[in-house]
């Protein structure tokens, strides 16, 4: 029983967590940054190769390596700071007095300057599907909450129908829109604890590519599962 109730007071208590809303602002900001890496990527890597025929294209392709590792060393600030995930930092350049050339084959030797490419295209589908999951959710449950204010205007426009898509109401009285309206209070510690969960599979990735310490990240979605 004991057990019981805890589950319960904390699915409900994720209502009051100050992480899960900034989990919450992580997702939603996911998307654009998915959006701009990949376009980022593509056209500075494709137009780098284009050009690689009159030499233009190699400080071109130099130019967005240094960038891109620079936006890998951002999400792993905001893995850490954001989704309060360790995300160990890999090992710099070892000897820091080498010459340019030296430096640079280091730099294109380490394995963050390749997983963080990897990790910077893959920010984009995993970040789409992260926010078509999370406007579904909050739409549905904004529907809900604010069905007592819209009363009115759905029996007027609508006959008193509601419909998300995925289910139609006839709401015909103010009782069926206060019910709605406490489906949508229900519905809200659902939407965070899924949101929780989302920001949960965005941290162990940061921390698979952007680390030393891979197995770390393994190891604890070993263990949770």
């Amino acid at each position: 029983m004991n057990n019981s109730n805890l589950t319960v007071g904390q699915f409900f208590k994720v209502v009051v967590s100050g992480q899960a809303y900034l989990n919450l602002l992580y997702l939603l900001v996911a998307f654009p940054l998915g959006i701009f890496y990949f376009v980022f990527l593509v056209s500075g890597l494709s137009t780098g190769i284009s050009l690689l025929i009159i030499w233009v294209g190699i400080p071109i392709l130099l130019l967005v390596g240094v960038v891109w590792c620079v936006l890998g060393s951002f999400e792993r600030f905001m893995a850490i700071h954001w989704l309060k995930e360790d995300v160990p930092a890999m090992a710099g350049p070892s000897n820091e007095d080498a010459d340019i050339w030296t430096r640079f084959k280091e730099h294109f030797a380490n394995p963050f300057t390749w997983k963080s490419l990897l990790y910077l295209f893959l920010k984009f589908p995993l970040g789409l599907a992260t926010f078509v999951i999370l406007v579904t959710l909050i739409s549905l449950t904004l529907a809900f909450l604010t069905m007592p204010f819209t009363y009115e205007s759905l029996q007027y426009f609508q006959g008193g129908f509601f419909g998300t898509g995925l289910l139609a109401w006839h709401i015909d009285s103010l009782t069926d829109a206060l019910l709605g309206a406490m489906i949508g209070l229900m519905l809200w510690p659902v939407t965070l604890n899924i949101t929780n969960g989302l920001a949960w599979v965005h941290a162990k990735f940061a921390r698979v590519m952007l680390s030393d310490d891979p197995i770390g990240g393994f190891t604890a979605i070993a263990a949770s599962a």
